[in-house]
């Protein structure tokens, strides 16, 4: 059997699963591809089709909280690599992530053939140095870093998101579907609605005659609690991220900041109302593939900032959506075609 290539996306569950449409096109032309992944994505990665293997480490320079660099810790990821003997890597990165440290460890591993994108003179550390020229979506970039590798996507492959199916049964959970998923957590704070705003628009939506249903990680259990309140079903912290997915797939329109679950809802076919911060452009980063309504200052002050904590007083860019414009939003989508993913 020919040694299988590797496949890098090393941040958060919504960045790996963005780099999907680029793995299912390797994956088209390849016997076997290993995808590495970091402890924050790792669970995307095992739900993109055409995975076969996923392996875990915390790339320091990639993790928002790394831990210090550890020179033992290196040694063993490079022992790693080595016993997997890829010939060949691709390094999906954001346009602010440097590919060559990665890259100089996987010459170390004996990786002979591996490509990028990078703006950066890399010397010896790449055969591929990939350039992309203006601000496509993040799922096409990454896409087109595989096709300049030789990597064409399978024929009937529209490049969309897309998951393993089946997806687990939620219906004890959820009921049958036909809801309006409600989603108010983020990893950055930069980027979530107003917790007051979210439990006003679930009150708006229940009284307008939706069922509303509340998710998120189970650290965030208080928060969905109060978002829930009395009008809608709170899941936080009760289903893994094929669970969530399955939840997300039974909606008729997912409500999400930029995160993760955003690009989940995408990645299973349904329509977004995006409360989306620029603090990273809504045209690399809004959820792709499936109808989507945009709210938020996309010209606000904290645009193009990265910031994580919201540099302006106020949180101006979403604090000035509310309830009924998210409802309005909601109601438009719901006549919306579903995409399959």
């Amino acid at each position: 059997m020919s040694a299988p290539v590797l496949l890098v996306r090393s941040d958060n569950v919504g960045d790996v699963l963005l780099a999907g449409p680029a793995v299912r096109a390797v994956a088209a032309h390849e016997r076997e591809v290993v995808l590495l992944a970091g402890p924050r994505g790792r669970a995307g990665a095992e739900l993109l089709p055409g995975v076969d293997r996923v392996v875990e480490w915390c790339v320091p320079w990639i993790d928002p909280e790394p831990g210090a660099v550890d020179p033992a810790q290196v040694r063993r990821f490079v022992e790693l690599i080595g016993s997997i003997g890829p010939r060949a890597a691709l390094v999906f990165t954001s346009f602010h992530q440097s590919a060559l440290p990665l890259a100089l460890l996987l010459r170390m591993a004996g990786v002979g053939w591996i490509g990028a994108i990078s703006e950066d003179y890399p010397g010896s550390l790449l055969d591929l140095r990939h350039r992309v020229e203006g601000d496509p979506p993040e799922s096409e970039r990454a896409l087109s870093l595989a096709r300049a590798a030789g990597y064409a996507p399978p024929p009937g492959d529209d490049g969309g998101l897309a998951v393993r199916r089946p997806l687990p049964d939620v219906s004890g959970l959820v009921g049958e579907p036909g809801y309006v998923v409600l989603h108010p957590g983020a990893t950055a704070p930069a980027r979530q609605w107003p917790t007051e705003h979210c439990a006003a628009a679930v009150r708006a939506l229940a009284a307008a005659g939706h069922r509303v249903v509340v998710t998120g990680a189970p650290q965030e259990k208080a928060r969905t609690a109060l978002v829930a309140g009395e009008d809608g079903l709170d899941l936080g912290g009760r289903t893994d991220l094929a669970g969530l997915g399955a939840v997300l797939d039974g909606a008729d329109v997912v409500v999400a900041p930029n995160t993760g679950p955003a690009h989940l809802a995408a990645a299973v076919g349904t329509p977004v109302v995006s409360l989306f911060a620029p603090v990273v452009p809504a045209e690399r980063w809004a959820p792709h593939g499936v109808p989507v309504e945009l709210l938020g200052d996309q010209g606000a002050p904290c645009r193009g900032t990265r910031a994580r904590d919201c540099p302006v007083p106020g949180h101006p860019c979403l604090s000035g959506v509310g309830p009924d414009e998210v409802l309005r939003a909601v109601e438009r989508l719901r006549g919306a075609v579903r995409c399959e993913s």
